[in-house]
């Protein structure tokens, strides 16, 4: 193991690209964790409370992903990392983040921006994996992200992000198109994947900088 993490080739040679997926489906739990807390703290909620908004944003999507799916055991269950995760970066989140802090929107945003590129990623993968058609791995990759959020924002007492103008579903489901344009032609998995990813957060933080939002439609008589 020493001998391939002190060289380079040695390690792209042993690369495995399911390592690579368990690291995205890592940084979206981090992601998820981290936006639920900062929304929770920022609402004064105790430490428990933080931790469990915290926890039903990082797995509540994938969770309803997988009943949806009827894949058991739920990943969660299996896989104790899942959890030490959560509250490990929850807590340090909790400890090292201002509740009042100017930067809440961002970082709430920033966090959810990541959490959103790979959860969708995630659950289109797995979705694929089973043997589902485009339509519906496009949606479970949607659920995945989108049902934590929801949960996370009901808690909080706050209008769901998703259920806004802003530009949200759209870029996942621009990223989904795109993962499956590239593996139509083939391209290596790992290619594929982190440009999944770079569509949808790209999209998503533009939209956030440059303040895209689908109009309202109304009807005037």
């Amino acid at each position: 193991m020493l001998t391939i993490a002190l060289d380079p080739a040695a390690l792209v040679t042993t690369f495995d690209p399911g390592s690579l997926i368990y690291l995205f489906d890592m940084i979206g739990i981090v992601a998820c964790s981290i936006s639920g807390t900062i929304l929770a703290k920022h609402k004064n909620f105790d430490i428990f409370g933080c931790l469990l908004v915290s926890i039903v944003t990082a797995i509540g999507g994938g969770t309803v992903r997988d009943v949806i799916l009827d894949r058991h055991p739920l990943f969660w269950m299996v896989d104790m990392s899942y959890l030490t995760v959560i509250t490990v970066s929850s807590l340090l989140m909790q400890v090292f983040f201002h509740p009042n802090s100017r930067r809440v929107d961002k970082f709430l945003k920033l966090s959810d921006t990541i959490g959103l590129a790979a959860f969708t990623l995630i659950g289109i993968k797995i979705a694929d994996s089973m043997g589902t058609n485009i339509p519906i791995a496009l949606l479970l990759g949607v659920v995945t992200i989108v049902v934590g959020g929801i949960i996370r924002d009901m808690i909080c007492n706050e209008i769901p992000l998703v259920l806004q103008q802003e530009i949200y579903i759209t870029a996942a489901l621009a990223g989904g198109v795109l993962y499956f344009v590239l593996h139509h032609f083939a391209m290596p998995a790992w290619i594929t994947d982190i440009s999944t990813m770079s569509v949808i957060f790209t999209l998503r933080m533009l939209a956030i900088r440059y303040d895209w939002q689908f109009p309202t439609v109304e009807w005037k008589y």
